[in-house]
């Protein structure tokens, strides 16, 4: 007899391919705008506007990367969109310009009334200044979550004139903040600092994250959106840095590593914890808590069923191995190269998800399967991939 966590996953399978295969409807949400925190998860071109002309580009900036919707790379850490575009198309809104890009409109100022993504890739939530601390010296410099934060404050004036002006503006905007937090740990573990010492300093990224989120509710923000880590134990980059020869370390449905998904779950209850205090503390608002974790769970326990007929923990970019990563050689730099079809693989290049796995986590998100609460978007069908 099928247990009951395979039949809710393949409840979940039939509605995300028939949400998939629906017709395109016109999004009906209270949404006007769309703003983006976080790191290379919702990175849609800063860090790539911020990396220094040089003669070898960074490798995220190179073919493959983006070749599945984009048909060239935009900056994005995977062969097409990344979650955040879904959740844009979703409510009828463009594709976040990054808030570090060169666009401009016909006076030379830049337009973000419908939305900007302050995301970067490899940001974190605690500040440079505290891994330095601790010995960590190679984080690329003032893209944490207080720098993007400040991005936004300056926008803003170039939006509304007031602050009353601003919070009614906010009202009808969505802010998504996150998943961020992720590098704050990877730096660190992939660094060698102990386990021990990383999760002593969780309850301190928890309460930067909260203070974001207090923060953009005291600047008129109504509407947050804030998803926890993924499964750790899961990444493709992790599984080929951690091997262990003891298979007690690892758990045998998924092939993922247990003591690696049982940091991450202590990392998102510790998160859930800050949200309902600070839903307590601000009632007025709509603070929403997006279960990243057990949405994609759901490719390691049943891969096939969601198309990923190639597996979950192996990249579909890398330079071979038993997990097809190696970290002295990124996708985009030879001698790696890519797939033949990214659909059919939940990792793009390790550390990233493909657009296929990006759009099923945008589908558990925009549905409510994998949210506390309702974003209250009627129409989840997605432009087509092209």
């Amino acid at each position: 007899m099928a247990s009951s966590r395979f039949v809710v996953t393949m409840l979940l399978s039939f509605l995300f391919l028939f949400l998939l295969s629906s017709p395109e409807n016109v999004a009906a949400a209270p949404y006007t705008s769309l703003f983006s925190f976080g790191d290379s998860l919702a990175d849609t071109g800063n860090l790539l506007h911020l990396s220094p002309e040089t003669n070898r580009p960074p490798h995220y900036a190179l073919p493959p990367y983006g070749e599945t919707f984009f048909h060239t790379p935009t900056g994005r850490f995977s062969d097409g969109r990344v979650v955040i575009d879904f959740i844009a198309d979703s409510l009828g809104l463009p594709f976040l310009p990054p808030y570090v890009g060169e666009e401009r409109n016909e006076s030379g100022r830049r337009n973000f009334g419908e939305g900007a993504n302050f995301a970067v890739g490899g940001a974190t939530a605690l500040d440079d200044a505290f891994f330095k601390k601790i010995g960590l010296f190679n984080l690329t410099p003032n893209i944490s979550l207080d720098c993007q934060l400040n991005w936004f404050k300056e926008m803003l004036p170039t939006i509304c004139q007031s602050s009353s002006e601003c919070k009614e503006f906010l009202k009808s905007s969505l802010v998504v903040v996150g998943e961020i937090g992720g590098n704050d740990y990877n730096h660190a573990f992939l660094g060698g600092i102990s386990t021990n010492f990383i999760k002593s300093y969780v309850p301190n990224v928890v309460s930067k994250i909260g203070s974001v989120v207090h923060e953009l509710i005291g600047l008129g923000a109504v509407t947050l959106l804030v998803p926890g880590e993924l499964p750790k134990g899961c990444s493709t980059a992790y599984l080929a840095t951690f091997i262990s020869s003891n298979q007690t370390d690892y758990d045998p449905e998924t092939g993922c590593l247990n003591w690696l998904n049982d940091f991450a779950k202590y990392h998102n209850s510790l998160l859930i914890n800050e949200l309902n205090r600070l839903q307590k503390l601000h009632p007025h608002a709509t603070i929403i808590y997006a279960d990243y974790y057990n949405a994609a769970m759901q490719f390691y326990l049943t891969p096939d069923t969601l198309g990923f007929k190639e597996g979950a923990v192996v990249a579909c970019c890398g330079a071979g191995g038993a997990y097809n990563f190696n970290a002295s050689f990124l996708c985009g730099y030879p001698p790696t190269k890519a797939c033949a079809d990214p659909n059919l693989y939940a990792n793009w290049d390790g550390i990233h998800l493909t657009e296929a796995a990006y759009k099923w986590l945008a589908h558990g998100i925009l549905t409510g399967a994998y949210t506390n609460k309702n974003l209250n978007i009627i129409s989840t069908s997605f432009k087509a991939t092209s």
